[in-house]
């Protein structure tokens, strides 16, 4: 299992990148297990504000629809636009390639909430 300890997790299976006060986010190695073989990607908040938690899209897989959660308060300024054509990114690179968003983020207390990538491999179990 695949926990890169240069990224945050949450709790809803996000991995998220810090570089200033943008923050790329994806689903962590262990979610594109669980879900299977992903067959879309919906964002739909693209330019819009949104509280930590709210669903920023979703991403479907062969059997299964899951919502996915903003973990950090802030704008979606970016939409990874290669997963239009090619979802299976997030399946073959999901912390490389198979990034979804960047957010502006409002609020860098928010980052103390997000899990390291030992509380997150507790979490999963790895």
């Amino acid at each position: 299992m695949n926990i890169p300890s240069n990224l945050k997790y949450t709790k809803d299976h996000e991995w998220v990148s810090i570089e200033g006060d943008i923050a790329t986010i994806g689903i962590t190695d262990f979610a594109q297990k669980e879900l299977g073989d992903i067959v879309y990607v919906e964002v739909e908040t693209l330019d819009q504000t949104l509280d930590r938690d709210e669903v920023f899209g979703t991403v479907e897989a062969v059997k299964t629809v899951s919502d996915l959660f903003l973990p950090l308060t802030g704008e979606i300024i970016e939409f990874n636009d290669n997963l239009e054509s090619e979802p299976e990114k997030v399946n073959s690179d999901p912390y490389g390639d198979g990034w979804m968003i960047k957010v502006k983020f409002s609020d860098a207390s928010e980052i103390e909430k997000l899990l390291s990538n030992e509380d997150y491999a507790a979490l999963i179990g790895a």
